[in-house]
This record gives structure tokens, C-alpha cells and sequence, in this order.
């Protein structure tokens, strides 16, 4: 082991080592027990080293974001869209539960990392390819909230949501820039099929494995008979008082 570490220590400082050593000791120790310093001292170099390689601690949680985030597990060619997106949610929910500091990284964000990004891209895509409009797909994302990253807003104490609310809704932004349009062009079409709504709050409750998935089933059966019937958003006008 004293070799081990001592190889590891040699190996050439980069960018996805800093990650990845991040990664392991918050996983250890918790995302509170990250600083640039504790990380140099792990990595056995001074902390002024990390900083060739990551701006700031903000690019260094975002790295971190971005990195577990791939762990997810891919789109599965040719299957089904209920299939695809419910065996990446789970798989999004297995990563998290692997990390747990992870849920909180992403909520504490004031902006989707690229990862997450091309995630909920890709997902978008599902729903697209399996027949959904764009404004079903649009509503499809409110609906799922934080859910489609394999957590829910539950997990979270209300002392430390408050102030924060709407930080970890995956939908897009209202508009996009061009460049932005074009490396994530699904979040891009859906960004303005429908207009949004006022903020929820989510309340407290249970988060175990099977309420997730109840609730996860719950939602893609409706998003599927929507779709059979070929759903489309009422205008405003049209929408029934509650």
C-alpha cells in the first residue's frame, strides 16, 4: 500500500487526477471537507499546483459535477423511449447514491455544468425520438424536475432549499445563445414550446429506492398516454381555474 501511494503521488499532476482525487475524498469525508489545501495535501503537491489545472474551487465542484455525471450509464440503441429513460434515471440515481455528496454539489449550482447539460440533452432526444412533441417534451421536463438526475428535491432539508428555489430545475433556459443552441439543440427546441409556470416548492418526504421508482412509473405511464393521444398544451385562455 505505502508503494501504492507513493507511485500514485509520482504520477504527473492533470486535471482528471485533481478530479478524481476531489471525487474520492468527498466521498470520504464529505464535499465540507474539500479545500484546495486538504486536496494538495492528498495529492502530495502544494496547493498553488492545483491551480494550473483548475481556476478556483467553483471550476473545481463543477469538474467534480461533470465527471460523476458520466458515470451514467448511456442511452441503450434501439430500445424503447419509456426503457431508456427509466434505466438512465435509475443508473443517474445508483451514480448519486455512490456519491452522496453529489445531489447537493448540483443544487448548490447557479448554473447547469456541461455534463449536465448534454445529459438532459440527450434525454430530451429520447423523448423526441419516441414520439413526444416538443411541448410535451417541454412539460415532460418540468414534471420530472430533479428527478431526471436521479434525486428529488426531498433529500434536502428546507433550511438549506430556502433562498435557493428553482437551482436544481433541469429545464432549459429561456433562451439560448447560438453556440449554446447548437451543441445542445434539443434543450434548445423545447426551451420555448411552452411557456412557464410560476415556481413550486416541493415538500419533505421519503426518498427510498421504491417511492422513487413508484413516482418514476407513475410519471412515465402518464408521459406515455399523453403521448398516444397526442397531447398538446392548452392555450392560456383555455386553462381551468383549480
Amino acid at each position: 500500500m505505502a508503494e501504492q501511494a507513493e507511485t500514485l503521488r509520482r504520477t504527473p499532476l492533470s486535471r482528471d487526477r485533481i478530479l478524481r482525487a476531489a471525487i474520492a475524498l468527498a466521498d470520504l469525508a464529505g464535499i465540507e471537507s474539500l479545500s484546495m489545501r486538504n486536496l494538495a495535501q492528498d495529492l502530495g503537491v502544494v496547493p498553488m499546483a492545483l491551480y494550473k489545472h483548475v481556476a478556483n474551487k467553483d471550476e473545481l465542484l463543477d469538474g467534480m459535477i461533470d465527471v460523476v455525471v458520466g458515470e451514467i450509464d448511456p442511452p441503450v440503441p434501439d430500445a424503447d423511449w419509456k426503457h431508456t429513460v427509466r434505466r438512465r434515471i435509475l443508473s443517474a440515481r445508483e451514480v448519486l447514491r455512490r456519491h452522496p455528496w453529489a445531489p447537493l454539489a448540483i443544487e448548490s449550482r447557479n448554473m447547469a455544468t456541461p455534463a449536465i447539460l448534454a445529459y438532459l440533452d440527450s434525454m430530451v432526444a429520447t423523448f423526441r425520438s419516441g414520439g413526444l412533441s416538443a411541448d410535451l417534451a417541454h412539460h415532460v421536463m418540468h414534471a420530472m424536475g430533479s428527478r431526471i438526475l436521479g434525486f428529488s428535491q426531498e433529500l434536502f432539508d428546507a433550511s438549506r432549499n430556502a433562498g435557493r428555489s428553482g437551482t436544481t430545475n433541469p429545464d432549459p433556459p429561456a433562451a439560448f445563445p447560438p453556440e449554446v443552441a447548437a451543441r445542445f439543440p434539443h434543450l434548445a427546441e423545447i426551451a420555448t414550446a411552452a411557456s412557464h409556470e410560476d415556481e413550486s416548492v416541493v415538500g419533505q418526504g421519503c426518498d427510498d429506492r421504491f417511492e422513487f421508482e413508484f413516482a418514476l412509473d407513475l410519471l412515465l405511464d402518464g408521459i406515455e398516454r399523453l403521448q398516444q393521444q397526442g397531447w398538446t398544451s392548452p392555450r392560456r385562455g383555455e386553462r381551468q381555474d383549480a
